[in-house]
Formats: structure tokens, sequence, C-alpha cells
């Protein structure tokens, strides 16, 4: 009886034993996470951790680590310099050379950096390529120890457009990147080579910029942040015909960045034409405000109509923002974390107030001139109010609990402080700003842009009696829809131009804050003088129509 006792308890160890081998197989393996296999450099798991160069995106599915896979990358060239490895490395994302070189020579070495080819060692008769790097001939020289040859390793990589070695410099959502995601790497045996008398050079060849951008010579230092960030010192930015030249001091990964150019002259410019139009739309807007009480308190109107309060609330909002601003830029990095916290929630909170109101204006001209039949909301703009202001309210309590709000700064070409205000911090932070001010405003601007087309479509083909039959009168039809188009937040949508050049972002400074004096201007026209029969009275008149039905 105590053999199949025996048999019977191995049975069941086999049994266990198989299982738990097979759930350690089944046990799914994330690369991207970088725990395994952070020192193996063969084929296979140089190109799985490859694939997270596309794989790791803010809004992807798979979740990454950054650090680790960064260390991965930046630890292969001291891989590649052992004594026996292998002196080539091709494959698409990756082209490397490794090559010992002698310490005792007369003349400049090139290498050539074409990214689609191995780099290579031109020779002194042939013609230098493009792009390429330049070892001065007391390179060499200036190398700690004395040794007769060292061992160089370059290295051309492609790290596509997630998020690996962007920082948070670039992931501001401005058109920031690395030229081409190319990164060039350059390392001597194990030594750190920093400080050199002789700088080294490095061409990246490249088309001519768009005018509003600007290219920087950057390497990247792992010692910024968790996960590290590029730097410029010890590099100095030269642009040349074929491309730009990188003059650094040290060994390590470079890249040229392409960054918006906004330099300290262009802030300060930019920074005054906005408080001047902020500070003169805030006088506009307070008059709309008082002029909206004198006619609703002494002549008692605007009781049953909506459009008028809903005006009046955009006016107020656009008015908290201004304020808002002209605070927070004035103030500047002042105070203490608590306070600039503070400063970038109501900035971002009325900002939000500013952009909700716009779409409820659209929504509110939707229901007038679109879908004029069955449109009775009891309590209209009460519950127009609950979403006007209390929607962003929502929206700030969640961004000010994840943290969000801190000290932004934007920096020039040199990367050296133009400006600094209470806004988002730098980093993961700037995710919620993609997705609470740009994602929200693009809603938003959209939807206003499609109502004010069905009701410019409406307005040019009027028939009938309501059709303003006078040639000389289309104007009127203009001004109304560039009165509707004050309403809309139209002048934000300028912000899209301004990648086409710095003139474009003077543009939007410039009439984005003075959208404040085109509400006033609509306003007063619209309300103050008696009723007539121009195009420009008719949205008031539906709005009356439209108040009446809902009593």
């Amino acid at each position: 009886m105590a053999t199949p006792r025996g048999l019977g308890s191995l049975l069941l160890l086999l049994l266990l034993l198989t299982s738990g081998q097979e759930n350690s197989i089944e046990q799914p393996r994330n690369t991207c996470l970088g725990r395994n296999n952070i020192d193996k450099y063969d084929i296979l798991n140089l190109n799985d951790k490859a694939s997270c160069f596309t794989k790791c995106r803010p809004s992807g599915s798979d979740s990454c680590n950054v650090e680790n896979l960064q260390r991965y990358w930046l630890n292969f060239e001291a891989h590649l310099v052992k004594e026996g490895l292998t002196e080539k490395v091709n494959m698409t994302f990756l082209k490397a050379l490794v090559q010992n070189l002698s310490t005792n020579t007369a003349e400049d070495l090139y290498f050539s950096l074409k990214p689609s080819q191995i780099p290579r060692q031109v020779m002194k008769d042939e013609d230098k390529p493009p792009d390429r790097v330049r070892l001065p001939k007391s390179f060499f020289r200036s190398l700690p120890g004395n040794r007769s040859e060292v061992r160089l390793a370059i290295t051309i990589l492609d790290i596509g457009s997630g998020t690996l070695f962007k920082g948070p410099q670039l992931g501001l959502g401005d058109g920031s990147g690395v030229l081409n995601n190319h990164l060039v790497g350059l390392s001597v045996g194990q030594m750190h080579v920093t400080k050199l008398a002789e700088p080294l050079e490095i061409v990246f060849s490249h088309q001519r910029p768009p005018p509003n951008m600007t290219l920087t010579c950057v390497f990247w230092d792992s010692t910024k942040g968790p996960t590290g960030d590029w730097a410029s010192e010890g590099c100095s930015t030269e642009a040349a015909p074929e491309g730009t030249v990188c003059c650094c001091d040290h060994l390590t990964f470079f890249a040229l960045l392409l960054r918006p150019t906004l330099d300290q002259s262009t802030v300060h410019i930019l920074t005054r034409i906005s408080q001047a139009g902020c500070g003169v739309s805030m006088i506009f807007l307070a008059f709309t405000i008082i002029l909206y009480a004198v006619l609703r308190l002494s002549r008692q109107r605007f009781k049953s109509e909506d459009a008028p309060k809903i005006h009046v609330a955009l006016g107020g909002s656009l008015f908290l923002l201004n304020l808002a601003f002209l605070v927070n830029v004035g103030s500047g990095s002042k105070g203490s974390d608590a306070a600039c916290w503070a400063r970038g929630a109501v900035f971002h909170y009325f900002l939000l107030c500013a952009f909700t109101w716009m779409g409820l204006e659209a929504f509110h001209l939707y229901l007038l001139a679109v879908r004029v039949f069955n449109t009775y909301f009891g309590h209209y703009f009460l519950k127009l109010s609950l979403v006007g202001w209390g929607l962003p309210a929502l929206m700030v309590i969640g961004t000010g609990s994840a943290n969000s709000y801190g000290l932004y700064t934007i920096r020039d070409r040199e990367n050296r402080t133009s400006l600094e205000l209470c806004w988002f911090r730098e980093g993961t932070a700037m995710y919620t700003l993609y997705i609470t001010v740009h994602g929200y405003f693009l809603i938003t601007f959209l939807f206003g842009m499609v109502v004010l087309a069905l009701v410019a479509w409406k307005i040019f083909t009027l028939s009938g009696a309501t059709a303003v039959k006078e040639q000389g009168q289309n104007w009127k039809k203009v001004l109304t829809i560039l009165g509707l188009s004050s309403l809309l937040g139209v002048t934000w949508g300028l912000a899209i131009f301004t990648p086409l050049g710095l003139s474009t972002v003077y543009i939007f400074a410039l009439f984005n804050s003075l959208q404040g004096v085109f509400i006033c201007c609509w306003f007063t026209i619209l309300y103050l003088p008696s009723q007539s029969t121009t195009v420009s009275s008719s949205t008031a008149r539906l709005d009356q129509a439209h108040s009446a039905s809902q009593e």
C-alpha cells in the first residue's frame, strides 16, 4: 500500500511542477518595461528594444519604462568597444562602426554619417560627405593615459517619433523635435572624454528650416531629471551652406533639435502686445457689462432674452481671463510654489470658461438659426451657466489633483530663460495640457466654425421678406458674420497659422487679445440703438422669439 501512495505523491509533485512551468511560460513579457535582458545586445534583443521606439507613445497602450530603455541604448556603445566584438552593425534602426585607431596621427580624421549607411572613415583624397564627423588630430593626444591605440565607436540611431530620447523640452506640443529622429553617438574605449582643447565637429545636412524655427546642437544629459534631457553646454551651433555644424568638447550622444524661435526680445514684444491688448479688452468688456446692467435696470430690457445674458457671461469670462493673464505674467515666478500653483489653476479655469462660453454661444446660435423648432428648455440660461462655470471647475479640480500646475519656462535658442509664468509643469504635465486645453479648444472651435458656416449660408441665402434685396446692403451681412465670429472665438483659430512664420504670431497675439473690443462693438451695435430692419438685428429678434417660446 505504501508504493501506490508514494507513486501518487510523485505524480502530484510532477503535476505541480509542470503547472508551474506552464504558468511561467504563459506569463506575458513586456519588452518596453526594459527589465528583461537589459545587458543583452544580440540581434533578437536589439530588435525587441527597437520596437519600443514606436510603441512608447503618450497615448500608447503598452506600458514603457523610458528610463530603462534609454539606459539600454546609452550603454550599447560601451558594449561595442569591448575587444572581440563585431566591427560593423547594420540594422534598419541602427548603424554602427567600431574601429581601432592609432593615437599617433598627423591629420584630422573624417567619418561619413549618412543615415542609410554604416559609418565609414573617409580617406584624405575623397570628397567630404554632407553628413560627417571630424576628429581633430589633437583629439587623440588629449585623451587620458598613454595609449598607442584606442577603440572608437560611432553609432547612428533612429529613435522614431515615440517618447524615447525626447525629454521635457520636446513634450510641449510646439513642433519641437529631433531632426530626422537621428542620434549620433561617439565613444572611445571605456573613457569619459570631456573638455577637449579642440572640439570635434559633427555636420548634420538638412533643408532650410521653417522661418520661425531654430536648430540647436545638443547632447543627451542623463543626469537631468529622472529620465534625462537634452542640454547644450559645451556645444556650439554654426550654420553652414550644406547644413548645421555642431562643435562639442566631449563625447556622448548628439542630435540637432528643431525648436520655435522665441528669443528674449521677441517674447518681450509679444508680451507687451498681449498685455496692452488685454488691458484694452478689459476696458471694453467692463463697458459691455455696465451697458447691459443699465439697459436691464433702467429700461427693463433683456428679462426674457437669453442671448444678451450669454454675451455678458462670455464677456465676464474673458474679462477675468485677461485679468488672470496680466497677474500671471506680471508676477512671473514670484511667491511660493503654492501661490504659483494657485495662479496656474485660476488662469486655467478662466481659460476653460472662455472656451466653454464660446461653445455655448455656438450652441445658442445653432438653436436660433439652424434648428429653430423644438428648442424649448426649462431654466435654459441656468443650465447653460452650470455648464459654462461648472464644467471648467471639474476639469481644474481633476488637473490640480494630479499636481499639474507649476512654473513654466520659455527658453530662447541658447536655452536661456525668456519668460517664466505659472502654468503647467514641464514634463508629464504637458500631456494634461494637450487634453484639457488643446483638445478642449479644438472641439469647441470646430463646433463653432460648423455653426458659423451654417448661419452664414442661411444669411446669404435668405429669401422673401427676411432677405436684404439691395445689393448695397450685402455689407451688413458681412458685418453680421464678423460680429458672430467674435462671439465664437474665430480669433483663437489664428493660432493654427503661427507655424507659418513670426509675423503670424504677432497677428495672433494682437487680434486675439482684442476679442473683448470686438464683442463690445457687436453688443453695442446690436442692442444699444432701437431695433431696426438690418440684418444685424435678426439675431436679437430670433432670440426674442426663442425666449418667448420657452415661457
